[in-house]
């Protein structure tokens, strides 16, 4: 019954900016750490930053200094905003309650020039 609804990816250039947003639905929003995880083709499925229900934060190595994750409970919303994006940023991602991950369909990102 769990639901996450990811968006904001797209195309943008080496050094660029996005955010994205994931809506989550049948869940007690409010008391969940969130995460947001990504997956290159050929590469492992990475877990890039989470956020706990206490709002402290944290990231892998790879994005920390240029992403940022946020959350809303009132929404039941999670962000992520990117920046100084680099190519090997390129991936499809999710957002998932952590402890028990469920996949949606997840938001392509395309770092190109």
């Amino acid at each position: 019954q769990e639901q996450f609804v990811e968006s904001g990816g797209g195309l943008v250039q080496p050094g660029g900016s996005l955010r994205l947003s994931c809506v989550a639905s049948g869940l007690m929003f409010r008391i969940y750490a969130m995460g947001w995880y990504r997956q290159a083709p050929g590469k492992e499925r990475e877990l890039v930053a989470r956020i706990n229900s206490d709002n402290m934060s944290a990231y892998a190595d790879s994005v920390k200094g240029r992403f940022t994750i946020s959350r809303d409970n009132a929404k039941n919303a999670v962000w992520l905003h990117m920046d100084s994006l680099k190519a090997e940023d390129t991936a499809v991602y999710y957002c998932s309650r952590i402890g028990r991950i469920i996949w949606g369909q997840g938001t392509q990102v395309t770092v190109s020039s």
